[in-house]
């Protein structure tokens, strides 16, 4: 749902003003992209963005200090599709050795002069985004290139001190949601999304979103959903019910530590 919903903004973005933000989960391959440059993608699990000509990395909590923050990022000179026997060729009896990879060919690893760090401990796979955001952003929700009007939101959010993470995965009776905004309270969490007035008046996305809700619901989640109309328009009064229902979720808990385990990250 998500993709269709939104890759019309994001196929605005010309390559050469596109990052993409992937997962650095160990030092060997950090170390594969500083001495050797390149990086691989899984083919069958590439993401969109993956014809973006920069390249950044998220590094996980296996770099200490360096954890759960941007650092390092690269230019992309070359793409192409190899096996993983072919990238590591002394691992040939890997699970994985006949998968097909893309291979990012990278020019010299480049450090930020202050690190894009997440507040939060999120363990996210893939970022895509423009370079002018990257270049602006200080943590990891400054990135999200999703619509004009959850940035605003976003925007606003910040301007209100209002804590909250965007893009936020969590899986639920086996299914996998993923929340534009979720905000974090004392007696429980609240999910805001904004709803295109074309994609979520159908009656069959309204029965799914009810039915999405009302599991939410049942898990602690207060869902507050609001049109592109009424974030255009009404923005204040948007603003005064978050605020409201926070207040009635507790209030926001404070930015400590990783996320909770129910969250699966995309």
């Amino acid at each position: 749902m998500r993709a269709s919903r939104r890759s019309s903004h994001a196929s605005q973005v010309a390559p050469a003003e596109q990052v993409l933000v992937a997962l650095m989960n160990n030092k060997r391959d950090l170390a594969i992209a500083r001495e050797q440059h390149w990086y691989r993608i899984p083919v069958r699990t590439a993401p969109r963005g993956i014809e973006a000509q920069h390249l950044a990395f998220y590094q996980t909590k296996a770099f200490g200090e360096e954890k759960w923050a941007i650092r390092y990022w690269a230019e992309v000179k070359a793409r192409r599709i190899v096996t993983r026997a072919e990238l590591l060729p002394e691992e040939p009896n890997h699970p994985r050795a006949n998968k097909e990879y893309y291979k990012l060919e990278l020019g010299e690893l480049q450090t930020l002069s202050q690190p894009i760090i997440s507040r939060r401990g999120r363990r996210i796979l893939f970022i895509p985004t423009t370079l002018t955001k990257f270049q602006r952003a200080q943590e990891i929700n400054d990135l999200f290139n999703e619509s004009p009007l959850e940035d605003d939101l976003w925007e606003a959010f910040k301007q209100e001190r209002i804590e909250a993470e965007r893009q936020l995965c969590l899986a639920m009776n086996r299914v996998r949601y993923c929340l534009d905004f979720a905000l974090f309270c004392n007696r429980g969490q609240i999910d805001i999304e904004c709803n295109g007035e074309s994609w979520h008046a159908s009656p069959k996305q309204i029965a799914a979103d009810d039915k999405r809700d009302d599991l939410l619901a049942t898990n602690g989640w207060s869902v507050l959903r609001f049109s592109n109309r009424a974030l255009r328009d009404a923005l204040p009064a948007c603003l005064n019910l978050v605020r409201q229902t926070i207040t009635q979720s507790g209030g926001l808990q404070p930015l400590t530590g990783a996320l909770p385990t129910f969250i699966h990250e995309r």
